[in-house]
Parts: structure tokens; C-alpha cells; sequence
């Protein structure tokens, strides 16, 4: 467990100037560390002016200055194989994540709500959030709730702000539970695990072992809650230690539910009756209801929770529809970097096969089959661009019609000259973006001034 007084006189190493990395060595700074920033990739190394007191960066790859550091704050994005990272657990050094270390500079007293599962964490994340603060402003004014993770702002970014009797809600990537040992949220949440990530993890097994670390370390006046209808979900729960709350949208289900949906509302096994925010697809019902049992446990009022689900918008990048040109509407759904969500994506649409899919990026091991039954019953066309292409046109070329187009650009082009009235262009891409963008939200902002630039154009020109 990283303990900040355990290490007050030890120098401290960052691997990798991403924004997490920058986050966790400000606080470190900030609170009397001395800090090397090492990143492997050969970035411009900032100017000294730019950086806190106490901190240096090297770039360009791993010196041996970083073994004379005291212990390690990881990037989640490294690979638990790479060669730095073996040699300092030979030489013993203690490595720790930037979740963890975040939270020891926090007051014991807060409450921490962590999020996770292959697909709607950010929107479960939000919409929880947003209850919490609504249940704060209403019930409790001098709280303050704080939301931070993979949903924007690293928890290193937000430590500074909490203060004692705080809540903080983190969206927790696999790779971020992969590297924390000893991390313990109070409310937990599995809201699905599918096949994602198995060339970081090295397998399903190792990402099942990632996801399961969100409860791992809960006590018995903790509370889990999950997905009743998946099977992962289901036998992970056999090992906890903390009451289970369930959810399902599906006739059968593997697990017990306290939450389940008439067609209208949901329906809670203490009689509350709520109705589900205003966003397109089951999957959406599903983080609604995962976000109302984690905040019931928390002691929220179903009226308050109403009132945050009849004004939740979409979040940007999710099955986000922002244009409609000449009959055809444009959804920008750039955070499907999994194939799971994909499909979701395309589950929330009409099976009319009027989708020009725009699908590919770097590849993350899974096969693109599973795709083939949902290509056919929506899509009319898959544009393919980046470094999977190769891989997507060789398992998909017999399923539905094909074009190549390289980049994201060329994608969107073809797409504008060819769909036609009530067809729908969606970028839904099934891999990471690290091929072409910064990441997935770079590639959906992107996508949208691409679209929303030849929208203009066609209007300058009389084109309507």
C-alpha cells in the first residue's frame, strides 16, 4: 500500500508524460517529493520554466536514473511485461498506481464510488455523479462531490480539492484496477465484461482478474452492485465480501435483481419506481439503473434521482447524434474502441440496413466475426480506415459490402457523396484510436468537424 509518510524522504519516478503521469507528479511536488518524469516514447522534453519545482523529465526512453528513485508511479497504459517494469520488481522497487497513490492524499473519511465494466462507464459514471451532487445540494450542503478517472480529470488532479466527508466517483479502467493492489471504494460497480484489451492483459483471464480488483479489497458494509445478466459478472460475485445489488434488462438472469424494467420504469425490489433518463438504446437503461442502486445504497432519495435522469443528456462520443444533412443523420460514437460496443451501437438503430459504418483504428486482438450477424441485419456499407483494415477486410469481406479509405478523412468524404435520404453515417470504430488520433475523443471531435465542415460547404454553395 502506498503510504506518503513511508516515503517522505525518497525521491519518486513517473513512467510516462501522459496526462495522468503529469497529474500524479504535480501532486507528488506539491507535497514534498522530489520526481523524475521518464517517458519512453521521443517527445520534445517540456522547458524547465514549464514544469513544477521538483520536478525533471527525461524522454526518449527509460535511463538508469530511474532506478535510483525510491518507488514507482506507473502509467495504466504500459504493459505489466514491459522489460523496465520487470527489472524493478527484481531489484524490488515498489511500483504503485497513480489511482492509489491519488488516494492517500485524501482525507479517510470520504466516500469513494468506482465504476467499471467494457462498456458504460462514463455515462453510469456521469449519471451517478450528477445524483450525487443533486442528493448533496439537497441533503447534505456542505458535501462536495468530485468526478474524476477515465472520465476526464485524473484522481491526482482532483486530490487537492477533497476535503473530509467528500465523495469522490471514479471511472476505473482494467488497466488502472490491473496496477492497484489495495484500492477499496465503498460503492463498487461491474456494469458488463466482454472481450476487450487481451493484448495488454495477455487474455480474457488476465482482464477478468483486472475487472474482479474493484471489489477485491470491499468489506461486508460495502456494497457491489452488477450486471445479474452476465455471466462474468455472476461468477466474480461468488467471492465478495460486500452486499450484492443486481441489475437486468433480460427475462433471464443469473443472479437475484433488485432493479428490473416494465417497458416504462424501473422498478426497484424496495418499491421505488423510477423513470429512465431520455437516452437512445437499452444499454442506456442498464447505466441507469447500475447508477440508481449504487446511489440508493448511498442513502439517495428516488425523488432526487428522478430529477437528475429527466434532464441527463447523451454524453459526447457515445452513440452522439450531432448533424442531419440532405436526409442522412451523423452519429459520432468514437468511445466504441471495443467491438462490444459496437454492436450496442448498432442495436440501438432499426435493422433496415441503412448504416455506413465507419470501422477500424489499432487493433486490440479480438476477431472482427463476432460483428458479421449485426453488419447484416444494419449496415449497408463498413468504410474501414487505420492499421486494423487489413484484419477487418480479411474476417468481414464475405459478411457486407467493403470500402477501404485509410483515414478518417477519406471515410467521411466517401460517406457524404454516397449515402443518400434516411440513411445514417456512424463512426463506431471497434478499436483505439492511437493509430491516427490522441484518442478516442480527439477522433470524435474530428469526425464532427469533418462532417460539420462539408455541411458548411454544401450550404455556402446552395447545396441544402
Amino acid at each position: 500500500m502506498f503510504k506518503k509518510d513511508k516515503f517522505t524522504a525518497t525521491k519518486a519516478c513517473v513512467l510516462g508524460w501522459g496526462k495522468s503521469g503529469r497529474a500524479a507528479a504535480a501532486l507528488l511536488a506539491a507535497n514534498g517529493f522530489e520526481v523524475l518524469i521518464s517517458e519512453e516514447a521521443a517527445i520534445p522534453a517540456p522547458a524547465a520554466a514549464s514544469l513544477a519545482k521538483g520536478i525533471t523529465v527525461e524522454t526518449g526512453g527509460h535511463s538508469g536514473r530511474v532506478f535510483d528513485c525510491g518507488f514507482w508511479i506507473k502509467s495504466p497504459g504500459i504493459s505489466p511485461r514491459h522489460p523496465i517494469l520487470l527489472e524493478a520488481k527484481k531489484r524490488a522497487i515498489p511500483v504503485f498506481s497513480e489511482l492509489e497513490m491519488a488516494l492517500s492524499f485524501m482525507p479517510k473519511s470520504i466516500r469513494v464510488f468506482a465504476v467499471t465494466g467494457t462498456n458504460g462507464k462514463t455515462t453510469t459514471t456521469a449519471l451517478l455523479g450528477e445524483i450525487l451532487k443533486e442528493h448533496a445540494l439537497r441533503e447534505n450542503k456542505g458535501r462536495q462531490v468530485h468526478i474524476c478517472g477515465n472520465i476526464g480529470n485524473p484522481v491526482s488532479l482532483c486530490a487537492p480539492a477533497v476535503k473530509s466527508g467528500d465523495d469522490i466517483v471514479i471511472e476505473v479502467s482494467s488497466y488502472q484496477l490491473e496496477d492497484s493492489t489495495y484500492f477499496r471504494p465503498h460503492y463498487a460497480c461491474i456494469l458488463n465484461v466482454t472481450p476487450d484489451h487481451l493484448d495488454h492483459h495477455g487474455g480474457m483471464k488476465g482482464y477478468i482478474k483486472a475487472k474482479a480488483k474493484v471489489f477485491k479489497n470491499q468489506r461486508e458494509n460495502d456494497f457491489l452492485v452488477v450486471n445479474g445478466a452476465d455471466t462474468v459478472c455472476a461468477q466474480l460475485v461468488e467471492k465478495a465480501k460486500s452486499e450484492v445489488l443486481a441489475f437486468s434488462t433480460h427475462p433471464k438472469h443469473l443472479l437475484k435483481t433488485d432493479v428490473f424494467f416494465d417497458g416504462d420504469e424501473l422498478i426497484f425490489s424496495e418499491g421505488h419506481q423510477i423513470r429512465p433518463p431520455h437516452l437512445k438504446g437499452i444499454h442506456n437503461v442498464e447505466n441507469a439503473m447500475a447508477a440508481a442502486l449504487m446511489a440508493l445504497a448511498a442513502g439517495v432519495k428516488a425523488d432526487t434521482i428522478q430529477r437528475v435522469f429527466d434532464r441527463f443528456e447523451a454524453m459526447e462520443h457515445r452513440i452522439e447524434q450531432f448533424a442531419y444533412h440532405r436526409g442522412v443523420i451523423y452519429v459520432n460514437d468514437s468511445k466504441a474502441t471495443n467491438l462490444d460496443s459496437t454492436i450496442t451501437a448498432l442495436k440501438s438503430f432499426e435493422k433496415t440496413r441503412n448504416i455506413w459504418l465507419i470501422l477500424g483504428g489499432r487493433d486490440k486482438g479480438a476477431s472482427y466475426e463476432v460483428l458479421i450477424p449485426y453488419l447484416k441485419d444494419y449496415c449497408k456499407c463498413v468504410l474501414t480506415i487505420g492499421e486494423a483494415m487489413d484484419k477487418i477486410e480479411a474476417e468481414l469481406h464475405e459478411a457486407v459490402p467493403l470500402l477501404r479509405c485509410e483515414t478518417l478523412e477519406k471515410a467521411v468524404q466517401t460517406a457524404m457523396q454516397r449515402a443518400v435520404r434516411g440513411e445514417i453515417v456512424l463512426l463506431s470504430p471497434a478499436c483505439s484510436s492511437f493509430d491516427q488520433f490522441k484518442d478516442f475523443e480527439h477522433r470524435g471531435k474530428i469526425f464532427k468537424q469533418l462532417v460539420n465542415a462539408r455541411i458548411f460547404k454544401d450550404r455556402m454553395d446552395g447545396n441544402q
